[in-house]
């Protein structure tokens, strides 16, 4: 810890915007994490992000090589997503998503790298906690809720690629499988990593735990690969809502359809039961395949139209919203 500064750090409770709610704990990572979040701000004030802690491409995995410390970029993406509706909040989020870019034919050492990673790093260094240096990075942003790790320690995602005509390959990181085909027998390393103490409390609290929508494989499923998070995922009061992707062939899950991203989840945590399954109807191919597969892992199946306008499989952020505070009940948007 820097010996220069004798740091006071905000509490959750003061970093969180003022207004009640129901209490949730969404969990994911990257894109996925910050379409839930885009939406749940607008369903309440007390939202705490749960982010996976596995990548080791790009601007985050460069700073996990080189300085040994958590991969920050998804936390990043959670932080913005959950950034104060204001100039100040905005300006901020802006900052923290800034990329640099060299000039033509330099290859800078800061070319690509985030703002805001280098930003939450430089916090970690100078308080020596990752959870204080989140905070703080919240309150620069007016976040409205809170952002944590899923694990204290850096993971690496290890899985058996199956490619057609190939032996299956052991192959490790989260850029590599991101991108791989079909993956089988999924692990994270170190195998009994420990969760984020603040992560696992926060679940054991939530009136909901929100988990997806996002990479199956690389952001959702790692949280129930993670021994002390897949207990407290099983053991909460707290109901569970699963929210489906509007793209469920993408490269990570090549071949595979709705009912058969559930049929992952029922694989790798037979014990982990799901009150709600979330899908925007138009990804569901076979309604009845689907509701069965939702059913095999306890949950009732509400449809409802998320997606964006556009050509891009994006959910919107006001009609996920809409679909969140009808799931929770009659919740006042703030």
């Amino acid at each position: 810890m820097h010996t220069g500064i004798l740091p006071i750090i905000p509490s959750a409770s003061k970093l969180s915007s003022p207004e009640t709610g129901v209490k949730v704990a969404a969990l994911g990572g990257g894109h996925g994490l910050y379409a839930s979040l885009s939406a749940l701000r607008l369903v309440t004030g007390q939202v705490t992000a749960v982010v996976t802690v596995a990548d080791d491409g790009g601007s985050s995995g460069r700073l996990r090589e080189e300085l040994d410390v958590l991969p920050p970029g998804d936390l990043r993406m959670a932080l913005s997503a959950l950034c104060d509706d204001t100039d100040w909040g905005r300006t901020w989020r802006d900052v923290m998503q800034h990329r640099f870019s060299s000039r033509d034919g330099v290859k800078g050492s800061l070319d690509n790298h985030a703002m805001g990673n280098l930003l939450i790093v430089t916090l970690w260094e100078l308080l020596g906690d990752t959870v204080a240096g989140l905070r703080w990075a919240g309150a620069l942003l007016g976040a409205r809720g809170e952002v944590l790790p899923m694990a204290s320690v850096p993971l690496t995602i290890e899985a058996r690629v199956n490619r057609d005509g190939e032996p299956d390959q052991l192959v490790q990181g989260q850029s590599v499988l991101a991108k791989a085909g079909q993956l089988e027998d999924v692990r994270l390393l170190p195998e009994n990593a420990p969760a984020c103490t603040e992560a696992v409390m926060a679940i054991h609290d939530a009136d909901w735990v929100v988990l997806g929508p996002g990479s199956w494989y690389t952001s959702v499923l790692p949280h129930l690969l993670l021994p002390e998070m897949r207990e407290a995922l099983c053991t909460t009061k707290a109901k569970r809502l699963l929210t489906m992707n509007l793209d469920v062939n993408d490269l990570e899950a090549t071949g595979m359809n709705a009912a058969d991203h559930l049929h992952v989840i029922a694989r790798y945590a037979p014990e982990f039961r799901i009150d709600v399954v979330m899908a925007d109807p138009d990804s569901v191919g076979d309604v009845a395949e689907f509701t069965d597969a939702a059913a095999m892992i306890g949950a009732t199946v509400v449809f409802g139209k998320v997606g964006s306008s556009g050509a891009k499989a994006v959910h919107d952020p006001l009609r996920l919203a809409a679909v969140y505070r009808d799931i929770f009940g009659d919740q006042k948007v703030t």
